[in-house]
């Protein structure tokens, strides 16, 4: 299936694995794959951004999540009288940003597999590009196969920051149309 990936849609893979391994996460989710397209200056990272998606705040999201995607409950945490942001910021101020990071001797090294959730989303995406009768999968075709489902984490985390999903899955659909014609 990779042979039928653009550069473009080769690098959002490439860059989801260097944010999971930036980030001390041992899987690469769909939140990895959707931030790794987001940073990119290509017409999908753009379109990401009109629909209110910054890459800093999507970082700041990622980092909040566990190494398999799943995000720490700020709710949970608050029932025992813990204020999660309280502490990423205290001590964020006494010892930098990042600091609740893994360590770069604890990141993970070599391969990261993808969770079940990014797979299934990359196998998504070719099928958004015969469903648009196009022969290569471009990074719009990835975003859609994060997006497609409204329970992925990409979907989760572009709703939080407040983008409207649907309409951007539409938004994309139809760049994707525009591009092939």
């Amino acid at each position: 299936m990779f042979e039928r990936f653009t550069k473009e849609a080769r690098a959002a893979v490439t860059g989801a694995q260097t944010a999971a391994r930036d980030l001390g996460h041992q899987r690469i989710g769909s939140g990895h794959l959707l931030f790794s397209v987001l940073r990119g200056d290509e017409a999908m990272a753009r379109t990401l951004r009109e629909h209110g998606l910054d890459a800093d705040d999507l970082r700041a999201r990622l980092a909040r999540t566990g190494s398999g995607g799943e995000t720490l409950d700020a709710e949970a945490l608050q029932s025992l009288g813990i204020d999660l942001d309280a502490v990423r910021a205290a001590t964020e101020d006494a010892f930098g940003e990042g600091a609740l990071d893994v360590p770069a001797g604890q990141r993970p090294r070599g391969h990261i597999p993808f969770t079940p959730e990014a797979k299934k989303a990359l196998e998504l995406s070719l099928r958004h590009a015969i469903r648009l009768k196009q022969k290569e999968i471009r990074g719009g075709h990835i975003l859609l196969g994060v997006l497609h489902d409204d329970g992925s984490e990409a979907a989760r985390l572009a709703a939080q920051a407040g983008a409207d999903v649907r309409a951007l899955r539409a938004h994309l659909d139809r760049l994707l149309t525009s591009e092939a014609a």
